[in-house]
């Protein structure tokens, strides 16, 4: 009872969060300059008679619905999005649905390889350096990790590039496959992860360099408390005190700085996506910007507020399954 009561208040939370950053959103992209029918119509003026250009300025402003006053825009718009209408892109001139679907893809699958990687690096190089904590192992690991998160991901991305797409070219420098290829199947899902590696990579350093040393921290708080004395003490073998043992109740805080960082991550792939020309979220976010495509903009922004809002939740659903003790409802 106390979990269900605790996921409805969460759910109500999420719901008057949303809403309120939904409000302070569209009114900040309806404040910035730029008249979106202008950017849609672009440089057909030159080829009309500036009556029938102002016909058709106004025919495409009610079609976008800009011929509104700013309240009912915002209603319209809020309703639409709710029922998975998107809106239309003028930059692409297609409903925003049409055109987010691959985007979308190519980003999660860009995330989901690059969470991979950290988490089969970090944790265990963190439990390492935990255990042989101040040794040579540790203090090297240190010095690389405090490096790998302190360097912009652009900067990295940039070093790698020219490392192994130029210098040792080893990798693709941009895109997710190859210029002219007819590859399907197998053989297209695997010029795809080829072309993939370099991006996840670099998107894995930072994540690596910080969740390991938040693992090492976490692990070596837990190794002094006086219950993994009294397992050792009982013969335990090393390995059974600190994977069952000490990684479980060391687990809380990792999970704390892991939700962050996932949800993090894809925020900061658009940085990478645009360095590496990649068709996703981030790189149709910074298009649509300069484009002043609103719709879509909107539309990638509430995506990010979604996936944070969800986050939270399900942090504190992770906590109840790495430890009992906790409570929800508390």
């Amino acid at each position: 009872m106390g979990k269900g009561r605790y996921l409805i208040k969460r759910f109500v939370y999420i719901v008057f969060v949303f809403f309120i950053i939904s409000i302070l959103m569209f009114a900040i992209y309806k404040a910035m300059p730029g008249d979106p029918v202008v950017m849609m119509l672009g440089d057909i003026q030159s080829s009309m008679k500036p009556d029938a250009y102002q016909a058709l300025y106004e025919q495409t402003k009610e079609m976008l619905g800009l011929n509104q006053n700013v309240v009912v825009q915002y209603f319209v718009w809020i309703g639409n999005m709710l029922t998975g209408d998107f809106g239309f892109s003028t930059q692409y001139k297609r409903e925003v649905i049409q055109i987010i679907g691959a985007p979308m893809t190519n980003t999660i699958m860009l995330n989901l390889f690059a969470m991979v990687v950290v988490f089969l690096i970090s944790i265990p190089l963190g439990i390492a350096t935990a255990v042989r904590k101040n040794g040579v192992f540790d203090k090297a690991v240190q010095v690389l990790t405090i490096v790998g998160y302190s360097i912009p991901a652009f900067i990295i991305a940039l070093l790698a590039i020219f490392a192994f797409a130029v210098k040792i070219p080893i990798f693709p420098i941009s895109g997710l496959k190859t210029a002219g290829s007819n590859a399907a199947g197998l053989q297209e899902a695997l010029d795809m992860l080829w072309h993939m590696t370099l991006p996840v990579l670099v998107m894995s350093v930072s994540g690596i360099g910080g969740i390991t040393r938040y693992v090492r921290a976490a692990m070596i708080d837990v190794l002094r408390m006086d219950y993994i004395k009294t397992a050792r003490a009982k013969g335990l073998r090393e390995k059974t005190v600190i994977y069952i043992h000490a990684f479980r109740n060391a687990l809380i805080p990792i999970v704390t700085i892991t939700t962050w960082w996932i949800i993090g991550l894809f925020g900061g792939s658009i940085v990478i996506e645009s360095v590496f020309l990649i068709p996703g979220l981030g790189k149709m976010l910074i298009d649509s910007l300069m484009q002043r495509d609103f719709s879509v903009v909107l539309t990638m922004q509430m995506f990010y507020v979604v996936l944070s809002l969800c986050g939270n939740v399900l942090m504190d659903i992770a906590y109840t399954v790495v430890d009992p003790r906790v409570r929800l409802e508390n």
